[in-house]
């Protein structure tokens, strides 16, 4: 199923090893978060790594007879440097080799529906018609993460923004940095006269998914207007492809906020603001507050499509733009086997690089239903 081509992504993921730190494939790496601050803080040690970096070696031409290339899958960014983690730890286990193509969920789900590749990933789950178009795959929740609101204003390292106020900035209707809702959020902070300038995913996004379907939940007039999708039509802002595009644009525009996939938040060191939560508190993008929004699931459908941003008041340190992410595979598939086994990793030891790149475990409720949908994988 693979091509020469397919073949060249498997050098992000020698990439990204080269850059974590030296250490071996197999070791999951020390647990590096947002901190309270709203700044990338290194509990343990950096992470060495440049997440661009690894679009860069993909880049690069490989000999087709390099590498026995055994599955290929597509999709969300968001997923992809843990994604890489497993591949690398998964294929030094069984000298088995994964190759992914971070293109986006939107991508991802047209190629798996196309069975351009062995699996899909997606952190939007797939929609009626895609579900149809896909001719019989699964989704299969195996990564917990959050879509981290980063912001670039010189001088200013703590930001507090509401569900509403954050709506109103990408609806065009706050403009500027100064202007009165957000500093009735942020007293003591000294917001600059300058424009806001939103940045947001050309692509069809998960993360865009995430994020909107948040807006939908906490602003009416979006929900309406805008709604929410891999892809809409942004009334506001500039565009960026992928979570590396995105985050490009942010790290070169003075006055720029933007929705970006934690991991790379932390691997670039940008500031990440506190999002209000339904309980009223500001929370940032770590790990137990992604736990704590997962914990609202106590019951998981059939086709396993969860939904937890904007969660209830008793999550009371609920980081409200929290999502899951999902392999997407066929029921019948020339690969089962080896799919069934790299996702069986992925959401078992493979869980234990989370911490690092600000990836919550699983709960056991949404595991479970993981498991029961693998087993019908022929």
């Amino acid at each position: 199923m693979a091509t020469n081509q397919q073949q060249v992504p498997r050098l992000a993921k020698r990439c990204y090893a080269a850059l974590s730190s030296g250490r071996p494939d197999h070791e999951p790496s020390a647990q590096t978060s947002i901190d309270q601050r709203g700044i990338a803080l290194n509990r343990k040690k950096l992470i060495a790594l440049s997440i661009g970096a690894i679009a860069a070696c993909a880049t690069m031409a490989i000999p087709a007879s390099a590498m026995a290339v055994t599955i290929t899958g597509a999709g969300s960014t968001l997923v992809a440097p843990i994604e890489a983690e497993w591949a690398n730890a998964w294929g030094a286990k069984t000298g088995n080799s994964v190759t992914y193509s971070a293109v986006g969920s939107g991508t991802g789900i047209k190629d798996i529906s196309s069975r351009l590749v062995d699996f899909g990933a997606s952190d939007a789950p797939m929609t009626p018609t895609q579900a149809i178009t896909c001719h019989s795959c699964w989704q299969i929740p195996w990564a917990l993460s959050a879509t981290g609101v980063g912001f670039n204003l010189h001088g200013v390292r703590r930001l507090r923004l509401s569900g509403p106020v954050l709506a109103e900035i990408y609806l065009g209707q706050i403009t500027n940095w100064n202007d009165s809702r957000i500093a009735r959020l942020n007293k003591g902070v000294s917001l600059p006269n300058l424009k806001i300038t939103p940045v947001f995913r050309s692509d069809g996004s998960g993360d865009t998914y995430a994020f909107t379907n948040y807006l939908s939940e906490v602003n009416s007039t979006w929900s309406h207007r805008v709604g929410f999708a891999t892809t809409v039509s942004f009334p506001t802002g500039v565009g960026g492809a992928g979570n590396s595009g995105v985050t490009a644009v942010l790290e070169s525009t003075n006055g720029s906020i933007a929705y970006i996939a934690v991991s790379y938040l932390i691997a670039h060191s940008l500031p990440a603001a506190a999002i209000q939560n339904r309980a009223g508190k500001f929370e940032y993008p770590n790990l137990a507050n992604i736990e704590n929004a997962a914990k609202t699931v106590k019951h998981v459908p059939g086709n396993n499509e969860l939904h937890i941003v904007n969660p209830p008041r008793s999550a009371k340190i609920a980081y409200p733009i929290s999502t899951f992410t999902y392999a997407i595979v066929p029921a019948s598939a020339p690969q089962g086997a080896l799919l069934k086994q790299f996702i069986t990793y992925a959401i078992g030891p493979g869980q234990s690089f989370g911490p690092a790149l600000d990836f919550a475990p699983i709960p056991r409720v949404v595991l479970n239903a993981a498991k029961r949908t693998l087993g019908k994988i022929g």
